[in-house]
Parts: structure tokens; C-alpha cells; sequence
């Protein structure tokens, strides 16, 4: 059975003298964007372009909060928790859905980033204080978490804290026979166009495998890719151009 995913893509980390990715040119191609807050890159003035171009062309705001690293852009792991964590978390959401809803849209969901999305899978403790976050806003947001055979530890949480999940699978990432991502410093970690855009309809028809042929058993409502990847408007262009066409 062929599912039908939503296209989202982390985006808007341009900051300061620094552009990073080509936000105008992916938000009509995508159905969800995770938009940087601050936390590992973004500013702003980068945040109210992409909530302008995300209500322009109908797609779905979402914050893509993270460490407090913009020198390592948020891929570095940190021993962050408890009200600490949820702070940091309640300010990028405040951030960018203050600017979203002068621009007449809103923040609907959360993503985290990097080592913060990372450390969910690995640290109950810091998945229930994402949850809290997420949660304990004013206003009814989903939390993205990455598409793995079902945890029920994460289901139960979810259930306690009345959160909405969207799972997530990435096109442009390879994956390790356990679903998790291959790290980024290893081989096959980075997929090309053309793969990842047969891995996107791969994952489409839950049908997701390793390089070795190895089922992953994945089932996935969003699929993401990076808007910093070098070519990624051609490769979220193709992506988009298959998955309507399956």
C-alpha cells in the first residue's frame, strides 16, 4: 500500500551575513517547513521571510527548535534537561510563532534539531522533557519524532502528555539496518538525488530497505529533507515530481 506523506524540509538557517539554503525557491515544492529559531541557526529577519513565503504558498509552519550551538550548528550533544530544556524549547517556539502570527499564520508543529533530535532516541529523560515542551504550550502543536519500528515507550509518553506525533522518515539519508540514520561522518550517510528519490517512494509504499537489501520497517506520515544539502532544490523538486506521479 502506497502512502501519501507530507514533504517537509528543515530550512530557514540563514543568518546574519550568512545564507545558508534557498528558502523562495523550496517553500512551493513542500508541505511542511521546519523553520530554524535561533537555537542552531536563523534570525529574525530569516524567520519572517520563510513564515511570509510558508503563508504565501499555503505550506505548514513548524519550529525546528534545538541546542543552543549556532557554532555547531546544533549538531553537538549537550547536557541540557529538565526546566533548562523546556525553556530553551518555549523560547524558539515563542520566537518564531510571534513572527508567524504577526504575519497571519501560526506554528502548528514541533521538530527538534540535530543532537536534540538525537538525544530523544537515546534518553527517555530528555524525550519526556521534549514532550513537557511541546505540551505545556498555549496552543495545540504535534511533535515530529523519526519513524522507527513503534516504541511503546514513546507511545505511552505521548499518551500522557496528550501529544500528537508525526513520524518522520528522511529521503536523503542512508539508514543503518536497525532504521536508525547512518551518521553523517560515515559512509552512506549522504544520499544523492537519485537515490533519495527512489528511497522517498520507497518509504512511500513502506517498502524502506538497506544497501545490503535488509526490510526496514518503517511507517512514516512526513518525509524530510535538508534544505542546506548541496542541489536540494533539484532534489526536492524531483522527490515532489515522484510522489505526485506514484
Amino acid at each position: 500500500m502506497t502512502r501519501t506523506l507530507i514533504l517537509n524540509c528543515d530550512m530557514g538557517e540563514s543568518y546574519g551575513a550568512w545564507t545558508i539554503g534557498d528558502d523562495a525557491a523550496i517553500m512551493p515544492l513542500i508541505d511542511a517547513a521546519n523553520i530554524a529559531c535561533g537555537g542552531h541557526a536563523g534570525d529574525p529577519g530569516t524567520m519572517r521571510h520563510c513564515v511570509t513565503l510558508a503563508r504565501r504558498h499555503g505550506t505548514e509552519v513548524g519550529a525546528h527548535v534545538s541546542y543552543p550551538d549556532l557554532q555547531g550548528f546544533g549538531r553537538r550533544a549537550m547536557d541540557i534537561r529538565g526546566p533548562e530544556l523546556i525553556d530553551l524549547i518555549h523560547y524558539q517556539i515563542g520566537a518564531l510563532d510571534g513572527i508567524a502570527r504577526t504575519h497571519g499564520t501560526r506554528v502548528s508543529f514541533v521538530k527538534p534539531h540535530g543532537a536534540l533530535y538525537h538525544a530523544m532516541l537515546s534518553d527517555s529523560l530528555v524525550l519526556s522533557d521534549v514532550m513537557r515542551a511541546v505540551a505545556g504550550w498555549h496552543a495545540d502543536l504535534s511533535l515530529v519524532v523519526l519513524a522507527t519500528p513503534r516504541d511503546r515507550k514513546t507511545v505511552e509518553l505521548a499518551v500522557q502528555h496528550g501529544l500528537t506525533l508525526q513520524y518522520e522518515a528522511f529521503a536523503d539519508r542512508g539508514y543503518t539496518s536497525r532504521g536508525l540514520l547512518i551518521p553523517r561522518d560515515k559512509p552512506g550517510a549522504l544520499l544523492t538525488l537519485e537515490e533519495a528519490t527512489e528511497q522517498s517512494l520507497a518509504i512511500a509504499q513502506n517498502n524502506l530497505r538497506t544497501p545490503k537489501g535488509k526490510r526496514i520497517p518503517v511507517s512514516a506520515d512526513t518525509l524530510c529533507v535538508h534544505g542546506d544539502t548541496p542541489g536540494a532544490v533539484k532534489m526536492i523538486r524531483a522527490i515532489r515530481s515522484a510522489l505526485d506521479k506514484k
